[in-house]
């Protein structure tokens, strides 16, 4: 029995865990970015820059890693059945020197020299797009690991991912994620325009061949990034939403109607954001006023 990140990480923010606790839970990232980077360990941004992005290609579900569902610090996560035409926008993170060389939850070593990720509900493994909303910059990698388990977090990169996404400073960035599975899915890098509400997942399809590796690219305008509070049909739901939030320190609160397969759709959001603890902020200010489910869109 290895004892994996499963019970590093909890120790990592004070939680104490019993050991039957961390046997059950897949091996996950602790607190993202909290492990300050050993200078002696990293390469500079040079070096990592030359790093080419990961190469997706058929490879079959890990039998590590993959469970129906699993719990981690009192939420139950379930394991998707594919990754097919996932796609959420939230806050990245990313892991390095406290955890290089440590087992993922695949099994295999996490390197974080490598281009690789960590997800909470991907089926391992999985390739996907990382676009960095606050500058355009994107990259591939292959999710092979659980996680991150910290805050509103979506998704851990390895060091040279986030180096590639110019994140090293700040620790964390707004980001999209969407799934690469073949050459005829891969998405070109460019303007990201249009709602989304969350992930959207698929059913299974036939194996791909692989797809040649994507240099980052950097996106023509950056968008500008608000928080969704709510999505209503009814435009007093929506109005009801903006007055219980009114004057409670959110920012600009409004209403933005869209035309969504000829029904019309009125989104509540505040913003713009400019930053990750913005967003991080707004977000813990809904939760505590009741709303439970706001997330990162585009204008």
């Amino acid at each position: 029995m290895i004892l994996t990140r499963a019970c590093a990480a909890p120790l990592a923010v004070g939680v104490v865990v019993g050991l039957a606790a961390c046997i059950s839970t897949p091996p996950q990232p602790g607190a993202a970015g909290s492990a300050p980077p050993a200078a002696t360990a990293i390469p500079p941004p040079p070096l990592a820059n030359s790093v080419p992005d990961a190469v997706p290609r058929t490879e079959p579900r890990s039998r590590k890693g993959n469970p129906p569902f699993y719990d981690v610090f009192g939420i139950r996560y379930f394991v998707l059945s594919s990754s097919v035409g996932y796609r959420e926008r939230g806050v990245a993170s990313w892991y390095g020197p406290g955890f290089h060389k440590v087992r993922t939850s695949t099994g295999e070593s996490y390197d974080m020299y490598g281009m690789t990720a960590a997800h909470k509900t991907l089926p391992l493994p999985a390739y996907v797009q990382v676009t960095n909303l606050q500058n355009g910059r994107s990259v591939v990698v292959r999710v092979n690991d659980r996680g991150p388990f910290v805050g509103n977090r979506i998704i851990d990169l390895s060091y040279t991912a986030a180096v590639k996404l110019d994140m090293l400073r700040n620790g964390t960035a707004m980001v999209e994620v969407r799934t690469v599975d073949a050459p005829s899915t891969l998405p070109t890098p460019g303007p990201v325009t249009g709602p989304v509400t969350g992930p959207v997942t698929a059913p299974d399809t036939a194996a791909q061949t692989a797809a040649p590796a994507v240099a980052p690219a950097a996106i023509a305008a950056t968008p500008t990034l608000f928080v969704q509070a709510g999505a209503f049909s009814d435009p007093a739901n929506a109005d009801r939403l903006v007055e219980k939030l009114h004057g409670g320190g959110y920012g600009k609160v409004f209403v933005r109607d869209d035309q969504i397969a000829g029904r019309k759709m009125y989104r509540v959001r505040i913003g713009h954001i400019p930053d990750v603890p913005e967003f991080d902020r707004v977000v813990a200010a809904l939760e505590r006023a009741g709303v439970h489910d706001a997330h990162l869109a585009l204008d």
